[in-house]
């Protein structure tokens, strides 16, 4: 679960890196006014594709995150209605009211 939570952060923070990467080198650029507004242009057409890609990226993330929960949940849910099953029968059990003898007898008795 932890490596498929930090594949779509490393995935989102390449992508925003990379855009941010790109349009710091076009700005920056000894290139034409022309050239640089070409690219521009470029990089804001894919834009929209690049918007939808990360936003079905963190969509899927998110479900598989919301699922991981819900089963986390039920497995703890789980695990305290035994923890309180086994507390209700533990006391329900009758304690004898003396102690009992526990002294082997007979037969019991281990020869050394």
């Amino acid at each position: 679960m932890s490596k498929e939570k930090s594949g779509g952060a490393l995935l989102a923070g390449l992508l925003v890196g990379g855009l941010m990467g790109a349009a710091a080198g076009l700005l920056l650029a000894p290139r034409s006014g022309r050239e640089t507004r070409r690219l521009l242009k470029k990089s804001a057409d894919a834009l929209p594709e690049l918007v939808e890609d990360l936003s079905a990226t963190l969509q899927l993330q998110t479900a598989q995150l919301s699922e991981a929960a819900q089963q986390n949940w039920q497995e703890t849910l789980n695990r305290l209605q035994e923890a309180i099953a086994a507390g209700v029968e533990a006391s329900q059990w009758d304690l004898p009211s003396e102690p009992r003898d526990v002294t082997p007898r007979g037969d019991d008795r281990e020869t050394l």
